[in-house]
């Protein structure tokens, strides 16, 4: 009797207020979401423009971070080593159509990373001028950038790009022309390079629209309305917050800080807005228009 009695104060909003921070952060969890106490395995972009994205979820007792370039994220959901993953849209347009019920991929979250002009850290490094580029050497690390360059170029140009992968640290002077993402814009030397194309800029001029590179995806469809909530949440707190983690975070990825502010608080878009959607529909019913979409396994495409 005397147990019976104590069991209302021991879980009373007083006696949690008393638990652990760790305790309590799980606690929480737990009664907004009817998943199991396990841990949840998330997938992001090892460059700065994800750290809004997932600001405090490495605090979070049962959320696992693991961190990659955008080309082997796929690779982390196909797995099944990520119960979700950022992932390049055009990996989610590929993966939306599978003939297995548990190979369709579904985005979730209004989380993303996009742009609505120039990036920054998309660019195109070139000796020949845009009209001239027949061969563009492209980052392994990319493929939303890599299909954007070539719908651009064939759009605009009628240009069919061959492309060939190289390797960024190993020297791009040899390149006529290259395609460089993320945090090794700000820190390989382009120079040499008379012309600099800001692919968003570039999407941005000839749409109209913004450009989304990549969305939350999970191939689960269980407690995806749960998993949006956290990653909207992180997303809300990493916004309020893009200036702090320019400073702390900006030197360690190679950016000064003052460029490093820049980018996380003008350039990088992180909602997906209407016009977003609508850039994204776009982009992709153009890529899929130019045969884009389909996947070869190729490393680059």
């Amino acid at each position: 009797m005397l147990f019976a009695a104590l069991i209302p104060t021991l879980f009373s909003y007083s006696a949690i207020m008393h638990l652990s921070s760790l305790t309590l952060r799980r606690y929480n969890w737990l009664i907004m979401s009817d998943i199991p106490e396990k841990i949840i395995t998330l997938g992001a972009v090892s460059y700065l423009n994800s750290r809004p994205l997932i600001e405090g979820l490495a605090a979070e007792p049962l959320v696992r971070l693991i961190g990659a370039v955008p080309a082997d994220l796929a690779d982390l959901l196909t797995t099944g080593q990520a119960d979700a993953a950022l992932i390049p849209v055009v990996d989610l347009a590929r993966n939306g159509g599978g003939h297995a019920s548990d190979s369709r991929w579904e985005r979730i979250s209004n989380a993303c990373i996009g742009c609505d002009g120039p990036t920054m850290t998309v660019r195109i490094f070139s000796h020949l001028p845009p009209e001239r580029i027949e061969v563009l050497h492209t980052d392994t690390h990319s493929h939303t950038s890599v299909a954007l360059a070539r719908l651009l170029w064939w759009r605009r140009y009628g240009k069919r790009l061959r492309v060939e992968p190289v390797e960024a640290r190993n020297g791009i002077d040899h390149c006529p022309s290259v395609l460089l993402i993320g945090d090794k814009v700000v820190s390989i030397p382009t120079r040499v390079f008379e012309y600099d194309i800001d692919l968003g800029s570039a999407w941005k001029e000839w749409t109209g629209l913004p450009f989304v590179f990549a969305v939350w995806a999970t191939r689960s469809s269980r407690n995806q309305e749960t998993l949006a909530g956290l990653l909207n949440q992180a997303r809300d707190r990493g916004l309020t917050k893009a200036a702090a983690i320019a400073s702390t975070q900006g030197p360690a990825h190679g950016w000064p800080v003052p460029l490093a502010e820049e980018y996380l608080t003008r350039r990088m878009k992180y909602i997906l807005t209407p016009a977003a959607l609508e850039g994204m529909k776009r982009f992709l019913d153009l890529a899929t228009q130019d045969g884009l979409l389909i996947d070869h396994r190729e490393p680059v495409a």
